[in-house]
C-alpha cells in the first residue's frame, strides 16, 4: 500500500490525478449493496403491486445512470467511456430484502470501483425511494467494491 494518497499534491492540496501518462487497458469493476426490509414490504417487490411501479426494474435503471454520472457526483473522478454497466437486483427472502451487484467495464487510463459503486448505491436509494410509503425504517448496507482488474494495480477480489 502506498504511503502517499493520490488525490492530494505534495502540499496536501486535493486535486485530480494526472492519467495521462498511463496505459490504456481494459478495466472491469464489481460492487455489492444490500436493501433490508421486512417480508412484507419484500413482497411488494416480489409481487410487482408496489404503489410507484416496478421496484427492481426502476432500480435497475437508476444504477445505470449513477455509473453514467459519477464524475459529475465525486469531484475528483475522471469521466469515462463506460462500455458496459449491469445492475442485478435479487429479492433474497433469507435478508429479507434485495441483493445488489453491479458490473462496470471500460478500456481507458482509469479504473472504474467508484462507477460500480455508485451504481450499487443508487440502485438501493431507489429501491428505498420506490418503496417508503410502506417502511420508512429498510436499512442499506453491504457497499463494497467486490472486484477490480485492469491497470498497473491488477486484480482485486474481495
Amino acid at each position: 500500500m502506498s504511503d502517499k494518497l493520490s488525490h492530494f499534491d505534495d502540499h496536501g492540496q486535493a486535486h485530480m490525478v494526472d492519467v495521462s501518462g498511463k496505459a490504456v487497458t481494459s478495466r472491469i469493476a464489481t460492487a455489492t449493496a444490500w436493501i433490508k426490509m421486512s417480508p412484507e414490504t419484500l413482497a411488494y417487490v416480489t409481487a410487482g403491486t408496489a404503489k410507484k411501479g416496478d421496484v427492481l426494474g426502476i432500480a435497475r435503471i437508476a444504477g445505470i445512470q449513477a455509473a453514467k454520472k459519477t464524475s459529475d457526483l465525486i469531484p475528483l473522478c475522471h469521466p469515462l467511456p463506460i462500455t458496459k454497466v449491469s445492475v442485478d437486483l435479487t429479492p433474497d427472502t433469507s435478508l429479507p430484502g434485495v441483493r445488489i451487484e453491479t458490473t462496470v467495464k471500460t478500456t481507458g487510463q482509469t479504473g472504474v470501483e467508484m462507477e460500480a459503486l455508485s451504481a450499487a448505491s443508487v440502485a438501493a436509494l431507489t429501491v428505498y425511494d420506490m418503496l417508503k410509503a410502506v417502511q420508512k425504517d429498510m436499512e442499506i448496507g453491504g457497499i463494497k467494491v467486490t472486484l477490480k482488474d485492469g491497470g498497473k494495480s491488477g486484480r482485486f477480489e474481495a
